[in-house]
């Protein structure tokens, strides 16, 4: 059973949420302040956090950013307001997907069930993909970068894979979009931008993401 923390100081949302989930095999545990929630995570092993932006004394993007700093557990934001500008905050600062309130329970579990599949190893093929200074380990689904292994989301992950396995193809936003349905497609091209912005700055010293301006992105590397 997979272990989720909420952060919602909304208390009426944990008992029935917690209830619903373990029909689908999830086990969920609540805090209703940040400060409880990132003490929660540095002592039990969760495997997704779902994090709602309007806490008290700091909110969930504050509270992303703070998990971020050790941590690349997926994270499922939450919003009363669910607009475009919170999504892309939240997608600039590593959240893996995001949800506005009032949401159907069945579409959050979706969301996990399809964020927990992405990261598991996977089962088609272990082999590594290697460039220079770059390493891809799909059975283990870790990115080494000049030895150092990197800190990555799975939405990060599954782009990196994407382009790394197709050098020099050209893709397009559209098409990034199309193949990886994690990032959320209401926010088309400005999902895209920030996941490969956030991809670059986690691969440096490497520059093998190339901007194709006008179209999109490419993968230019020297093979090992």
């Amino acid at each position: 059973m997979a272990s989720i923390l909420i952060i919602d100081d909304d208390d009426r949302l944990a008992a029935p949420l917690k209830a619903y989930f373990e029909r689908y095999n999830l086990a969920l545990t609540s805090a209703t302040h940040p400060k409880d929630g990132l003490a929660l995570l540095k002592e039990k092993n969760f495997e997704l956090v779902i994090l709602d932006i309007m806490l008290p004394d700091q909110d969930g993007f504050d509270v992303c950013k703070t998990i971020r700093k050790h941590s690349d557990i997926p994270i499922v934001m939450l919003t009363a307001r669910g607009e475009a500008m919170d999504r892309v905050v939240g997608l600039e600062l590593g959240a893996d997907d995001y949800l506005a309130k009032p949401f159907e329970p069945r579409e959050l579990v979706a969301r996990i069930h399809n964020i927990l599949r992405r990261r598991e190893p996977s089962r088609k093929t272990g082999a590594v993909i290697e460039f220079k200074n770059l390493l891809i380990d799909p059975s283990r689904q870790e990115v080494i970068v000049n030895g150092n292994k990197v800190g990555i989301t799975g939405n990060e992950y599954q782009l990196l894979v994407l382009l790394a396995t197709a050098p020099g193809e050209k893709f397009s936003r559209d098409e990034i979009l199309n193949k990886l349905r994690g990032i959320d497609a209401e926010l088309f091209s400005r999902a895209v931008d920030i996941q490969i912005s956030r991809l670059r700055q986690k691969l440096k010293p490497t520059d093998y993401i190339k901007t194709v301006w006008g179209s999109g992105y490419q993968f230019v590397a020297p093979e090992v």
